[in-house]
């Protein structure tokens, strides 16, 4: 049980994995309030707004990860097996939602960079359909909102398609369960479905598009904005390269290994975005 004296599915490692995951979190709070309360309030740009809902929502889903990862297996008594897993479901649901919204909002930060509301002409009124698509305004706000909601749309998936395209075949043995998992099989490997797409699909996509875009606004930019924004794209593909490693790494079965340099590379992360954010202040 969860409250019980000695923990039964994790030890020394799950513990100093558990551990810095939970220091992860408080360095999204903390990012949160410094972007949402200091740079968004005293200037008003949606840029930081966007930022600072990255990090909270990057750190609901990592809270509801350390959940799925290490407290609900303790709940788990040899007859409540069902139970368990629809609570190992709903935690890892809920994780993965938030962490593409999060992702949603780091595109949204891209959006506002590469077509900035203030720089646009204002819009021609009256016209046809036709006139419409004509107007290089509405073209770059359709490409900022289409980049926004596919992540979204990748979240709500999460949370309404049917758990056996997203369930460890493991719990199948583990909790005796009867659900029957959908997986892709590759060369005898097997993992299920929609994770396979969002994990080793979906995710590389944005771990080369998100750092991509910031290194092309570093290359048409000088100055403190050059380095600023590639920085940024190191920190963008080291986050994401840790969150890949993590869903790797558990399926190779390197406990060791997956205890330790996911978490180190997602803190080096989260130190140079905030280096990347803060510049123009350190110089």
């Amino acid at each position: 049980m969860l409250f019980q004296d000695i923990f039964l599915n994790f030890g020394f490692w799950d513990a100093l994995e558990m551990g810095l995951y939970f220091i992860i979190v408080g360095y999204f709070v903390l990012l949160f309030f410094y972007f949402l309360l200091i740079r968004y309030r005293t200037s008003k740009k949606l840029y930081w707004l966007f930022f600072s809902f990255l990090f909270i929502c990057f750190g609901i889903g990592r809270v509801f990860f350390i959940i799925y990862y290490f407290f609900a297996p303790e709940l788990y008594t040899g007859t409540n097996g069902d139970e368990v897993v629809a609570f190992l479901m709903m935690n890892y649901r809920l994780a993965t939602f938030f962490t593409w919204l999060g992702t949603a909002c780091a595109v949204g930060v891209l959006g506002i960079l590469l077509f900035p509301p203030e720089t646009q002409e204002g819009k021609t009124r009256g016209g046809s359909f036709k006139d419409w698509f004509k107007n290089r305004n509405n073209i770059t706000l359709l490409v900022r909102i289409g980049l926004f909601i596919i992540p979204v749309v990748i979240g709500i998936l999460t949370l309404t398609l049917p758990e056996s395209l997203f369930i460890d075949p493991d719990f199948i043995d583990d909790y005796g369960i009867t659900i029957e998992p959908i997986n892709v099989n590759i060369l005898g490997w097997e993992y299920p479905l929609c994770r396979f797409l969002w994990n080793f699909i979906f995710m590389p996509l944005f771990v080369t598009l998100i750092p991509f875009i910031f290194l092309y606004l570093a290359w048409k930019t000088f100055g403190v904005l050059r380095k600023s924004y590639a920085l940024n794209a190191i920190g963008f593909f080291l986050y994401f390269i840790g969150r890949i490693l993590q869903g790797a790494l558990d399926v190779a079965v390197l406990p060791h290994v997956r205890a330790i340099l996911p978490p180190l590379i997602i803190l080096l992360a989260l130190l140079i975005l905030v280096i990347a954010n803060t510049y123009e202040q350190l110089k």
